[in-house]
């Protein structure tokens, strides 16, 4: 058994010997011009979040997480306030208006700043708010702003459409 154990111990050490010529040099990524992936996760910096609490009527924000869905909570005189954007790039408006309509929310077209949008409620809250509007390049963009209930906050109707009217203004 000890010979077994010597002549693997040979066999594994003589593998390690092994020298490759050239130099060494790292790895990198070549996207042959591809400019998919160049600001990846930079969708949630379309307005800066000094601006997003100021829309919302906060004083403090902290991010949360980041990806196809972007969120925040704004602190302020109303407590802490909800915010969302996303932005799908395969996304539609037609799609948004059927995925809020099977839930029962309220849909209502809209426009910002010449733009087709849509504007979507759950029934019976008052302090939840969506605008969704087509993105500058493909897809489709969306804020959410939800207040907590019974807190006499402003109308998330209006911020929300602020928030998009920020978002599209500065994609042009």
């Amino acid at each position: 058994m000890k010979r077994l154990w010597m002549s693997a111990l040979v066999v594994v050490l003589a593998g390690c010997g092994t020298t490759v010529q050239g130099t060494a040099t790292p790895e990198t990524f070549d996207s042959g011009g591809d400019t998919e992936f160049r600001d990846l996760l930079t969708e949630c910096d379309a307005v800066a979040d000094d601006r997003i609490a100021a829309t919302v009527g906060g004083d403090a924000i902290a991010r949360g997480f980041f990806g196809a869905i972007c969120r925040w909570d704004v602190a302020g005189p109303n407590g802490i306030v909800k915010v969302t954007f996303n932005w799908f790039e395969n996304g539609s408006l037609d799609a948004e208006r059927e995925a809020n309509e099977k839930m029962m929310y309220l849909v209502q077209d809209i426009t910002v700043q010449g733009r087709k949008a849509i504007r979507t409620q759950p029934p019976n809250e008052p302090t939840s708010c969506g605008v969704t509007a087509g993105s500058p390049d493909s897809g489709v963009v969306g804020w959410w702003v939800q207040y907590l209930p019974g807190s006499g906050a402003p109308d998330p109707c209006e911020a929300a459409t602020t928030l998009m009217d920020l978002t599209i203004n500065l994609s042009r």
